[in-house]
């Protein structure tokens, strides 16, 4: 039985109308954004502190969250990266969950999940039926919803009201909200590797620091010159928030790259920039994928994998066609594109998370071909 703290009401609204109420935690405020689902088990810290998550509501299929609470963001890993988190902060705008685990325990659990919200400014609602909005989800696509957390009584008129003021997740861009504002240092490989940064995950940087290479974090939106200025040997074109499209600025950059062979791997919302870029389409999926359990297909070698993913976009297969890509990898449930690679050019690109964080690494091969790509 889930157990209340009582203190804080929650509700949340979705576009459609549908009204949730359950307890509240975390911080007490209005928040509107995307309602999605992630169908992982584990790996909450990483889930709720992925960039990708930026504009979006997050709902857990897990019946259970918070059982190992929350580890210290000061435990570093050997390059000085926060171990458990994939980035400095919670992203997502709030979180939903069946039930919500009041007294974790792990050996390094410092807080619980409803402190780590409180603390981070983020609502949350628990005691909802997770499974009857997954389906919502699943039948209708992911829509807008507002969350409110609050000690008072909820006006659900009053979150219709904003709900339907507020502009629609692919009206925005998060891009530019989770990319790094000047360029950052990793590691001291002998070669040097830029990172286009839409919103990386930790777990990227610290895979290619793995396999011994530098790595330049720079601004989303940095032009071409100013990359070549570090003399990379590749780029990495990271995962993000948003919709693709969104990123026009950044298409010439790519183009160029391109042109000139640049060894290079684009990752989750890289895949479909660098797709835009060489002249293909992009859409927006029903409810996305977004899990650790997300089978693919490597039309190359003939396996298939379980991924870890994260995306509500994906490439058009069709528009390929004249552009010098073909698809890679595809997804074994439903078809969709998962990896496209460049008949002519040192350029490789993957819809899943290949660094799982949370999930299996099962294509950690991924990041072994493009550092072979950048050796050779």
């Amino acid at each position: 039985m889930t157990k209340h703290y009582g203190t804080r009401n929650a509700a949340l609204v979705l576009k459609d109308g549908t009204t949730l109420f359950g307890s509240g935690f975390g911080h007490t405020t209005r928040v509107v954004g995307e309602v999605v689902f992630n169908t992982g088990m584990v790996g909450y810290t990483e889930a709720l502190t992925d960039p990708s998550y930026k504009g979006q509501i997050l709902a857990f299929t897990y019946p259970l969250i918070g059982n190992y609470g929350v580890p210290d963001y000061a435990n570093l890993d050997q390059w000085k990266l926060p171990r458990y988190f994939e980035s400095e902060k919670i992203q997502v705008t709030g979180a939903i969950m069946h039930e919500l685990c009041e007294s974790p325990n792990h050996w390094a659990s410092v807080k619980s999940l409803d402190a780590w919200l409180q603390e981070e400014k983020v609502p949350g609602i628990f005691g909802v039926d997770t499974r009857s909005l997954t389906i919502k989800l699943r039948e209708y696509g992911v829509m807008m919803g507002v969350l409110e957390v609050s000690y008072d009584e909820i006006d659900v008129d009053k979150l219709k009201e904003d709900l339907d003021k507020s502009q629609s997740y692919g009206e925005l861009n998060f891009v530019e909200q989770v990319s790094v504002k000047k360029p950052q240092t990793y590691g001291a490989g002998k070669e040097t590797v830029v990172l286009m940064d839409y919103g990386v995950k930790y777990g990227i940087i610290r895979r290619l620091l793995e396999r011994n290479l530098s790595v330049v974090r720079v601004p989303y939106d940095y032009p071409t010159d100013k990359i070549l200025s570090y003399k990379p040997s590749g780029v990495l074109v990271s995962n993000g928030p948003g919709d693709p499209k969104a990123c026009t600025h950044t298409f010439e950059t790519l183009k160029d790259l391109m042109e000139m062979n640049m060894p290079t791997l684009g990752i989750c919302l890289g895949v479909q920039t660098l797709a835009l870029a060489a002249g293909a389409d992009t859409y927006k999926l029903k409810y996305g994928h977004r899990g650790q359990n997300k089978p693919c297909t490597d039309l190359d070698a003939g396996k298939s994998y379980v991924t870890s993913q994260n995306h509500g976009y994906a490439v058009d297969a069709d528009s390929l066609k004249g552009t010098g890509f073909r698809t890679w990898f595809i997804n074994a449930d439903d078809g969709t594109v998962e990896g496209i690679r460049h008949e002519k050019k040192s350029v490789l690109a993957v819809q899943f998370h290949p660094e799982a964080s949370p999930g299996p690494y099962d294509t950690d091969y991924v990041f072994d071909m493009f550092a072979k790509m950048i050796r050779r």
